[in-house]
């Protein structure tokens, strides 16, 4: 193993807010979503992700262009969460790791301007 084998730390996990709000397990299954989408690269592509442990799901989107920040190919993308009869949105950013793989910078809610 070499550190091209380390795509970013885990944390540990947390209970979310409310029964209705994403876990870390979930919230970590939609970065691979992410990571995945955007490293096949497909125009107007979307990835699904699924918890089976907690019943949530949803997919993930790229929006938008790349664009570049501190020297890196970055990417936004919107991702779906939903459980129960409960569905809300997250915005995130990913960067290209000088190896080739996709980072995410920032996973949150969305919330309309």
């Amino acid at each position: 193993m070499d550190s091209s084998d380390f795509t970013g730390s885990i944390r540990a996990l947390s209970k979310p807010e409310s029964e209705h709000d994403p876990s870390e397990a979930d919230l970590a299954l939609a970065r691979i979503a992410a990571s995945d989408v955007l490293t096949k690269g497909e125009k107007d592509a979307s990835q699904p992700w699924e918890n089976p442990t907690t019943g949530a799901r949803g997919s993930v989107t790229p929006i938008a262009a790349s664009y570049t920040a501190d020297g890196q190919t970055c990417r936004d993308f919107l991702a779906s969460f939903v459980k129960a009869k409960s569905e809300s949105w997250m915005q995130g950013a990913a960067c290209r790791s000088p190896h080739g793989s996709w980072e995410i910078r920032s996973l949150k809610a969305w919330r309309r301007s």
